[in-house]
């Protein structure tokens, strides 16, 4: 070992939350993701799923396990972040997803693991543990998401209005008046148009529409209309959401709900916002009833996001409590 090698690795110790390894996992159909692991190569195994559909694993996400006690991969989805092509949604669905999570797994070699996500990401959770049930020892979820039309219907339609009856005309006004009956299929076609006229405005209208839905206390609630028609780039997220929930997260209906049983025997927990307008308590509370051996913690005065007060020390906790119950 050199003496560039002994300061990479003198670098890693000063920071217990650099990564151990980072790496371009090739996962087929030319899909080549985004891999890291954080903690002690020897530590409790865990995966972390990130959100969206769309977005990606921030730094941040890697400070939720303590370093001390876990071994964590965190990765970037197909067409997500560093991942590589950018943006693809060629052989990218749900299904995709479980096998790359499958191939991470064995990639490292670890027998079963702790799966940890958050909205999109416990979707992915909770289709993956119930295809892999014996790859998973514990599952920990924050704004439980099964991935149904009717969840983001709700969302963006009759509680939008309710909550933000002002934002939701804005967000009617950027459709034709004739598109206003359906407005979030509407919206889907339009993200999906290969023509920018066309999905410019509706990505980004879609993705300032949903932020405000996110946090407890929204920084903006109205949309810019006049500066839906000016970008220089375009978030990543409404692409892909729209991608996956035009095609109902490529799953039967309910499917998550229907087939909770499979998670018998795999502790969960489940932190959820208590005025989370995207993903509910009720949402959680479903499965809660179905899923024996979970539990439901509910965060009081605050939404969706991560962010939101007292929500992310939550879901710290959470990962803690369920490693240490994984242990008895």
């Amino acid at each position: 070992m050199g003496p560039d090698a002994d300061a990479a690795a003198s670098t890693k110790r000063a920071d217990p939350f650099a990564p151990l390894t980072s790496d371009i996992l090739a996962v087929g159909e030319g899909h080549e993701l985004y891999v890291e692991s954080v903690g002690r190569s020897d530590g409790i195994p865990a995966v972390y799923l990130h959100g969206g559909p769309g977005s990606g694993c921030q730094p941040d996400h890697r400070r939720l396990f303590d370093p001390d006690r876990f071994c964590a991969v965190l990765f970037d989805q197909r067409g997500c972040g560093r991942s590589r092509p950018k943006g693809s949604r060629e052989h990218n669905t749900t299904q995709h997803l479980i096998a790359d999570v499958e191939k991470i797994r064995e990639k490292f070699g670890f027998e079963h693991w702790m799966v940890v996500g958050g909205s999109w990401g416990a979707t992915l959770a909770l289709a993956y543990a119930q295809a892999h049930p014996e790859r998973v020892s514990g599952i920990a979820l924050r704004a439980t998401f099964l991935g149904t039309r009717a969840e983001v219907e709700t969302a963006f339609t009759s509680r939008l209005s309710q909550f933000y009856p002002a934002l939701y005309e804005d967000f009617l006004s950027v459709l034709p008046a004739e598109e206003r009956d359906r407005p979030v299929d509407a919206y889907w076609r339009r993200i999906l148009d290969t023509d920018p006229a066309v999905h410019g405005p509706a990505a980004k209208a879609w993705h300032d529409t949903e932020r405000a839905l996110s946090e407890h206390k929204a920084a903006r609630t109205r949309l810019d209309l006049a500066a839906l028609n000016v970008w220089r780039t375009l978030p990543a997220t409404p692409f892909m959401e729209a991608h996956y929930f035009i095609n109902d997260s490529f799953m039967t209906e309910n499917q998550l709900l229907q087939n909770a049983e499979r998670l018998g025997g795999i502790p969960g927990i489940m932190v959820q916002g208590r005025y989370d307008l995207l993903c509910p308590p009720a949402t959680s509370q479903a499965l809660a009833k179905v899923w024996p051996g979970s539990e439901l913690r509910i965060v009081e005065g605050a939404g969706h996001s991560l962010y939101d007060g007292g929500v992310r020390d939550a879901v710290m906790k959470s990962i803690a409590d369920l490693a240490s119950k994984i242990a008895r």
